[in-house]
Order: structure tokens, then sequence, then C-alpha cells
């Protein structure tokens, strides 16, 4: 289908461009974690991609080492794990940016439905009752744009069908648009 050749080489030009053009701030990044919290700069998140298959997502780690593999939302007290770099980088969704890398790759698009953690059993349960393992996963989709954080996981599935059964390039630059005016507002991020 036209529309796959289409997102593919958008997200391939895309996705070197914005590695070009924000080397300087991966570079920045990269030292502050270094200097605020011992490990590694990435993590490496277990997560649930095209038809199910698992895959390594890297993501700037924002949280201190030993932190329980589940959803921030399911810590409790979520800010006691965060490292003093990883709420900044969180509330500006800086800690996305190596997905890049992974879109590079073809393990994820721009847009599409998050990829669920590896152990985020019902979410999958339900996105594969719809369909939506078919999908390439997103560093963005029509779910994070409609709540993100606060969408209890049916909600969630009801958006990534939608998205699933309206999907088009113009659905995509609009779903990029409007989550680039949400990360400037910093609209949707809870921890």
């Amino acid at each position: 289908m036209i529309y796959y050749i289409i997102k593919r080489v958008f997200d391939i030009i895309m996705s070197f461009l914005f590695l070009i053009i924000i080397s300087i701030p991966l570079i920045i990044i990269a030292v502050c974690i270094k200097l605020t919290s011992k490990g590694p700069i990435l993590y490496w998140s277990d997560r649930v991609g095209l038809e199910n298959k698992i895959f390594k997502m890297p993501k700037f780690r924002t949280m201190y080492l030993n932190t329980p593999a589940v959803a921030t939302h399911l810590l409790k007290n979520p800010q006691t794990y965060i490292t003093p770099i990883g709420s900044i980088l969180r509330k500006f969704s800086l800690d996305e940016l190596p997905q890049l890398l992974s879109i590079i790759t073809g393990k994820m698009s721009f847009v599409g439905p998050r990829p669920a953690l590896y152990n985020q059993g019902d979410l999958v349960a339900l996105r594969s009752e719809r369909g939506i393992q078919h999908l390439i996963p997103g560093l963005t989709g029509w779910a994070q744009i409609n709540g993100r954080d606060d969408l209890p996981i049916p909600t969630k599935v009801e958006f990534d069908d939608y998205y699933r059964r309206h999907r088009s390039f113009c659905f995509d630059l609009k779903i990029l648009f409007i989550t680039a005016i949400q990360v400037l507002k910093k609209e949707g991020v809870q921890h």
C-alpha cells in the first residue's frame, strides 16, 4: 500500500534529520544524566511491538537503578524513583528522543499506538482483540494526544482502534502537529 511506503520514507528521512539537528542537545542530556545519577545513559525497555513481538526500546534513563519495571503510574510515590534530571526530561518528553533509533530500524514509527510494556498483558490482550498488534508502534499516537497517562486501558484501546481504522498520512501529520503543541505546553504528563 502506498501509505506504508510514504510513512516509512517519512520516518527514515525525518529521524535522520532530527538526529542531526538535535545532536548537540542529545550530548548535553547524556552528560547531565551521567553527572546526576549512577548507571547507564540509556534505559532499554522491553516493549511489545509489531505482531506482539518483544523489542528493546531505548529511552534516556530518568529513574534510578533497581526501579521496578512497571508503568510509572503504578509505582507508590513515583517521584522517589525519578532522578534529578529525570523529571525535566519527562516533562518535556526529552526522554523519548532515543526512540528515533527504533524508528530508523523499523521497530517503531513516528505515529502509531504507543508500545506496551512487556508486562501489560491486559493492554496487549485488548489490542490483540482489535487487530492493533498488526500496527507498528509509534513515538506518539491518537491515544497519546487524547489523554496519555490519564486514560484507562479500555479507553486507550478505543483510541488505538480508531487510529487503526482511520490511519492515513494526513491523519499522521495531524497527530504529529498536536503532539508538538502538547509537548510545548507540557500537557498530559503526570510524572
